[in-house]
């Protein structure tokens, strides 16, 4: 007890807890992102979006459709080429040049 009385009050040091990450800031990191950081991104990794559209009338389904859209970086998903535009040129006419002696 204290000299005036009152019972000690006890101190608890509790450590912080740590904050569990969102999936955005896995992605993204923990640094402030701009928007031209934030399409660099989904563009290096790529995002699939899927959906699903009905057309109904009078509760009968007439149309239905899924769709699904693959949004990355070009270089992502064709074949890598040679960043010189003559060579892809040359290149070009020898595939034509071999095509139209097969035929």
């Amino acid at each position: 007890m204290s000299a005036d009385g009152r019972a000690g009050a006890s101190v608890s040091r509790r450590r912080p807890r740590a904050s569990r990450r969102t999936d955005a800031q896995h992605v993204l990191g923990d640094e402030d992102a701009s928007l031209l950081d934030i399409v660099d991104n989904v563009l290096n990794k790529g995002v699939v979006i899927t959906g699903d559209i009905t057309i109904a009338l009078a509760q009968v389904d007439l149309i239905y459709a899924r769709l699904s859209l693959l949004l990355c970086a070009a270089d992502r998903i064709l074949p890598s080429e040679d960043p010189d535009p003559m060579f892809r040129r040359r290149a070009r006419r020898a595939r034509r040049a071999l095509a139209n002696r097969g035929t």
